[in-house]
């Protein structure tokens, strides 16, 4: 190690976590000599305050070219979306960041999967970074309880503060020459990739179901959706209705019950009710449930019939817009 007293890392993030993680090393007398990570926002002018230099470009030759340059005696990596060749891994010790309980849930997404699937907790590892997915001895693992009404973002917040309080402890113990805890292989799960439209409510599924979509896509990420008519209507804050009258005819997506003093609507789910508070239609404010789904007739959710509609209305106007065979266009 270059310097017992301040050991000095690179540090690269493109995610919302790397906030805190710059934090606690920084607050723990880390030299970080770089940040690597695209744009600017908060972190990047936390790093700035700081003396730290900010390396725009996160791609894997130029870790390697900033890892060459600076010869730290350690790699921290806090969000990224690459696995690192086994040359440069080996080169000096490299931890990583990883909110899940490894060896399952290696991948990403994993705070938001979690959510979905119903975890009863969520979960950090502070692991050394192998070139494999998510692998290495883990030198921390800890975790927060995933409360009913949590979001996703409440679960950032509070899983950030352990990562804060607990990073450069974990940094330390590798530069020690500790090698952490070995997953065991055979116990290892993943999680694959969610994209925007994964994000798309299917009301015949159960409301609980439903509600864990919402709170597992509320920002930063795309939110959950539906549809209005063919406009697409973000859901960013719903519950589930427990004293729900209860309907031996449904049709899921249907509103039910909406209160203009309240501001939320009730929507029937394939065993129940939610009640929306807050959405927003593509290109409009956030709003209230009940200023923007205003009929209990219109049911939610792109259908069939609403798509035949669009067709036909197009078909009709490109009819207006062809000549017939003699080149004479419609009157």
């Amino acid at each position: 190690m270059s310097s017992a007293e301040r050991p000095r890392v690179v540090l690269v993030g493109i995610g919302p976590t790397t906030a805190t993680a710059l934090a606690g090393l920084l607050d723990d007398g880390f030299a970080v000599v770089a940040l690597l990570r695209a744009g600017e926002d908060d972190v990047t002018a936390q790093a700035a305050r700081h003396g730290v230099a900010v390396v725009g470009d996160t791609s894997v030759a130029s870790l390697r070219g900033v890892v060459e340059g600076e010869r730290p005696d350690a790699v921290v990596v806090s969000s990224y979306d690459r696995i690192l060749p086994a040359d440069l891994v080996a080169g000096r010790p490299f931890v990583n960041v990883h909110y899940a309980p490894l060896p399952r849930y290696r991948g990403r997404a994993t705070v938001n999967w979690a959510i979905i699937n119903g975890e009863p907790d969520a979960h950090i590892a502070i692991h050394c970074l192998e070139p494999e997915l998510d692998a290495g001895g883990v030198l921390f693992a800890g975790s927060v309880p995933i409360r009913p009404a949590d979001t996703v973002s409440d679960l950032y917040e509070r899983l950030n503060g352990l990562q804060r309080d607990q990073l450069a402890g974990a940094v330390r113990r590798r530069l020690g020459g500790e090698l952490g805890e070995p997953q065991d292989e055979g116990a290892a799960s993943y999680t694959c990739t969610r994209l925007p439209d994964d994000g798309e409510i299917r009301w015949a599924e159960p409301s609980v179901t439903v509600d864990r979509l919402v709170r597992s896509l509320t920002a930063p990420f795309p939110g959950a959706y539906t549809y209005l008519g063919l406009r697409r209507l973000l859901v960013h804050r719903a519950e589930v209705r427990h004293d729900a009258p209860r309907y031996e005819g449904r049709v899921p997506g249907r509103p039910v019950g909406r209160s203009a003093a309240g501001g939320w609507v009730d929507v029937l789910t394939g065993d129940g009710v939610l009640r929306l508070h807050t959405v927003q239609l593509d290109g409009e404010a956030p709003a209230p449930a009940a200023d923007v789904i205003r009929s209990v007739k219109q049911t939610l959710g792109l259908r069939t019939q609403d798509l035949l509609m669009k067709i036909a209305d197009l078909e009709t106007r490109l009819a207006l817009l062809t000549p017939d065979p003699a080149g004479v266009f419609p009157a």
